[in-house]
């Protein structure tokens, strides 16, 4: 892709790129690669053509920057799915409930039971994604993947937590696919079905593994751009 390109174009490319890898996989029979549009540091001004070409999925590192510019946009366009792929802190909960339709990364126990308790009590719709730390790199965020299935277990089955799947970033100086596998094989050993892994540099590789969501930021919108969302 060449960034001389807008936006639109780029993902519309990355739209038929994803269908020409998922066609030639073993997922050719599978439902759609879902591409979750990055759009964080990026303003409205940049995000609503997309909308308006069509593109529903997008995804937010930091909670007060999704509520400061998504709030009159999901107002305008309802039929948004909002991700947060970004770390959450347990004081943001609320806010990032009434905000996202998906919470990527759940990654302790105490975090899933405030979310648990806000999804069942408020009777919410949203959809959870485990995240597991497949490089166990202490700067990261994401249950170790000896830790996984107990975690899982215990978030579905004494927390209620709604988990449809699991999501992983792979050490940039490792081989994505093994971390791939090892995500989609705890996957399997849990029954759950949805697989969001793979971004800008990897997601050709992410979906002949069996990604179900891959995360594209600058792919689609290029470099960081200086939005002040306070």
């Amino acid at each position: 892709m060449t960034f001389s390109e807008n936006p639109r174009d780029r993902l519309q490319k990355l739209n038929e790129e994803v269908i020409s890898i998922q066609s030639a996989s073993y997922k050719s029979n599978s439902e759609p690669v879902k591409v979750v549009a990055v759009s964080k540091t990026h303003g409205p001004e940049v995000i609503e053509p997309l909308i308006k070409a069509g593109h529903t999925i997008f995804g937010e590192n930091r909670v007060q920057e999704a509520n400061a510019k998504w709030s009159d946009l999901r107002a305008r366009y309802p039929k948004i799915e909002l991700h947060l792929i970004g770390a959450l802190q347990r004081n943001k909960v609320t806010l990032a409930l009434k905000l996202f339709d998906v919470i990527e990364t759940i990654d302790r126990l105490s975090l899933a039971r405030a979310v648990a308790s806000h999804i069942n009590s408020e009777k919410l719709g949203t959809k959870c994604f485990i995240q597991v730390n497949t490089g166990e790199e202490p700067q990261k965020s994401g249950v170790a993947p000896k830790d996984a299935d107990e975690f899982i277990s215990k978030c579905i089955s004494d927390l209620g937590l709604p988990v449809v799947g699991l999501m992983c970033i792979p050490p940039s100086n490792e081989e994505a696919s093994l971390h791939f596998a090892l995500l989609r094989q705890i996957a399997d050993r849990n029954n759950l079905k949805e697989l969001s892994m793979g971004m800008s540099a990897d997601y050709s590789t992410a979906i002949e593994f069996g990604a179900t969501h891959i995360r594209v930021g600058s792919g689609i919108f290029g470099p960081r751009s200086d939005y002040n969302f306070k």
